[in-house]
């Protein structure tokens, strides 16, 4: 198992690859430790971010109390956006310059995090706010250089920021998001207590733990590292670079954690050996996706999150216009996308849906597909994952819109291991409108 052949040189292509990793604790009642770990990075104030359904939590009080025993001074920014926007960012920017603060703790899910990488990156390189994302829509500006120490907690159980460099931002004009990407905002610390899943419904459970699996898979499907362009040097080899050797061990692990645990995990808040499991396996799956890159789902979700009709996800705060959770956009497309995905590379997506607790005994090559994409739609039934995109108000009459807009994220539609036009991707989404 691994391909190795997967990773044969090609003409121009990489040679190397690059791992990029903060110091990572994991346990059940490690989020005690935090205060701890902050003092050691060096930091005596802190802005401790979280969302408005966390500031009156458990959690928080244990971070706090765990701060204030470390002697951390403390600022409380609770307005965090789930889902952040280039707006919710530059507030949480703002909140940091002007606390004169020396470090960041981030406790929360993935929006939590991203919205602490976002904000240390413009509150110390103050620019235009597109400046530092990739074109069609950004000046392709790199980060300038190191950002204050960002110990990331996380409470969810799918998102991997905690190890990623990697933040993903809504553009409120353009309706859709995009990937900020530079190893300075990689946090300093993770600290992942699991203890803290106990609290999340299941609906939240299935929407991150499906979020992981695509991480995961989408990881171990792409682009290999050798099919990208060779670097002039060095600081140049972006996040996103491609499967390779090191993603793949944390790939196929969180995979097989998610074929066994998934079920479980949503179904039965106690059962403290499926969430302890699904914590892990995202915080492999983030160790994966932050070094190789995901690919055509998470490209296509952020479409379906900008032009989704109706949809008000169970156990989720009620808003007043249609809300599809990330893991949920994700996942509504993937059966779709490897049925397509698999011809280029049959043998990984054998390898993962074998990973997933697929029955792979009597699959051929070009089988490949539909094995990855009925393991897929057996966990969405089994967990209560809306049946596809027509369960979020969408049709294929809405596939050339849904196109047109995923198109524009043109790094992760290049790591597919399948090249495509504008065309294609219309297909895929045509062929996601409903799966049973």
């Amino acid at each position: 198992m691994g391909c190795c052949h997967y990773f044969a040189a090609t003409e121009g292509g990489a040679e190397a690859f690059t791992v990029e990793m903060p110091r990572v604790t994991f346990g059940r009642g490690v989020l005690a430790e935090v205060g701890a770990r902050a003092r050691a990075r060096g930091i005596k104030r802190a802005a401790l971010y979280t969302d408005p359904y966390l500031k009156d939590s458990e959690h928080l009080a244990r971070a706090r109390a765990s701060l204030a025993e470390a002697g951390i001074d403390v600022g409380l920014f609770t307005e965090v956006r789930i889902e952040p926007s280039d707006r919710s960012v530059q507030a949480a920017a703002d909140f940091f310059r002007d606390g004169n603060f020396d470090g960041a703790i981030s406790l929360g899910g993935g929006s939590t995090m991203d919205t602490t990488k976002g904000a240390l990156v413009y509150a110390q390189y103050p620019a235009s706010f597109d400046s530092y994302f990739a074109p069609p829509i950004g000046g392709g500006q790199a980060v300038p250089g190191p950002v204050k120490p960002h110990v990331a907690c996380p409470t969810t159980s799918g998102t991997g920021s905690e190890v990623t460099g990697l933040s993903v931002i809504l553009f409120e004009s353009l309706k859709t998001k995009f990937v900020l990407g530079s190893r300075y905002i990689l946090p300093a610390e993770a600290v992942i207590d699991s203890a803290c899943t106990d609290t999340l419904p299941r609906m939240v459970v299935a929407s991150t733990g499906f979020d992981l699996l695509s991480h995961a898979i989408e990881c171990y499907t792409a682009r290999a590292y050798t099919r990208w362009a060779k670097i002039a040097e060095p600081g140049a080899r972006p996040m996103i670079q491609g499967a390779n050797p090191w993603s793949d061990l944390h790939a196929r692990e969180a995979l097989r954690i998610v074929g066994q645990y998934l079920q479980r995990g949503v179904a039965d808040a106690s059962d403290h050996e499926a969430r302890d499991s699904l914590s892990w396996a995202a915080t492999l799956a983030g160790m994966a996706f932050g070094n190789s890159g995901t690919h055509l789902p998470h490209a296509l979700s952020y479409a379906v999150s900008h032009l989704a009709r109706h949809f008000q996800p169970p156990d989720y705060p009620r808003r007043d216009t249609a809300f599809v959770p990330h893991g949920i956009s994700v996942i509504l497309n993937s059966p779709s996308v490897f049925r397509y995905t698999a011809e280029a590379a049959p043998a990984r997506h054998l390898e993962a849906a074998q990973c997933l607790a697929a029955d792979v005994r009597d699959a051929a090559a070009e089988d490949a597909g539909e094995v990855v994409a009925g393991r897929i739609i057996e966990l969405m039934k089994a967990t209560g994952i809306p049946n596809g995109l027509a369960d979020v108000g969408l049709t294929d009459s809405d596939a050339p819109a849904l196109a047109e807009s995923a198109m524009r994220q043109r790094r992760a539609i290049g790591n597919s291991p399948r090249d495509m036009a504008q065309q294609d991707v219309q297909t895929i989404f045509e062929r996601a409108v409903r799966y049973w």
